[in-house]
């Protein structure tokens, strides 16, 4: 059977893998920290994801008319927050059946969980139809994707015209005194964290890699233009350390 990438291999991490198999890895991954992964996060940023989330909240403006399709949202954060705002309709898309069910198991007694709905599914091949969705969204998952222009292009189809992508994810800081501080304490201290907190030291290491073979802010952008989502646009979080990106379906 013929690969769909043009490229054989993938990155996962700072290794090259078939990329017919990075999906298959990925889920391993987060099989492994989905009890742990809220925690987690909460420990890796001090908390600040929780500022990151809001910051996007803020952008977005959630309509109690638009349906919101939040992709590689397992624990529920964007969703529930998008919720209590006041919007509407949300669908839940996540590849790994451990992280939605921990997101069910977090948020079953928020007021109107009836109105989310939890879909298994891949990013680069949703099971949605065509301009079916008012919003999209992706919160620190674009990276773990292994084609992040067929995940973009996925985005694009189901978004109704008119329709708004939001992508927040690691970036590339834009404060030159950062980079050393960040990289000692990614590389050093975040994989310790996880295998006292998850016991899982190279899951915590992949999530770092991963995070430094993601584009810039600029090449995303590019790969958002590319993908025929429109009116891009970006703002840096915490020095660059984390961006929300922007964009419409004309």
């Amino acid at each position: 059977m013929n690969s769909p990438y043009s490229d054989p291999t993938t990155n996962f991490g700072f290794q090259k893998v078939p990329a017919d198999k990075k999906n298959a890895l990925v889920r391993e991954v987060f099989d492994s920290v989905a009890t742990n992964y809220d925690l987690m996060n909460d420990l890796m940023s001090f908390g600040i994801h929780r500022l990151w989330k809001s910051s996007l909240l803020d952008w977005l403006s959630p309509h109690p008319k638009k349906v919101l399709l939040d992709v590689a949202g397992g624990t529920g954060d964007i969703a529930a927050r998008y919720r209590a705002r006041g919007g509407g309709k949300v669908f839940i898309c996540d590849i790994n059946q451990a992280m939605l069910e921990a997101g069910k198991a977090k948020i079953k007694k928020e007021p109107d969980s009836d109105t989310i709905e939890w879909v298994c599914g891949d990013a680069e091949a949703l099971p949605f139809p065509d301009r079916s969705i008012d919003v999209y969204t992706i919160a620190f998952g674009l990276r773990n994707v292994t084609s992040i222009q067929n995940a973009l292009h996925e985005a694009r189809r189901v978004l109704r015209p008119g329709g708004r992508f939001l992508c927040l994810e690691f970036s590339t800081p834009a404060i030159a005194f950062i980079n050393p501080i960040y990289d000692a304490y990614s590389f050093k201290i975040l994989p310790e964290i996880g295998h006292f907190v998850a016991s899982d030291r190279d899951a915590y290491k992949y999530l770092v890699e991963s995070i430094r073979k993601f584009p810039d802010q600029i090449n995303l952008e590019q790969q958002i233009n590319s993908a025929g989502l429109e009116k891009s646009s970006y703002r840096n979080l915490s020095g660059g350390i984390a961006a929300i990106h922007s964009a419409w379906r004309l």
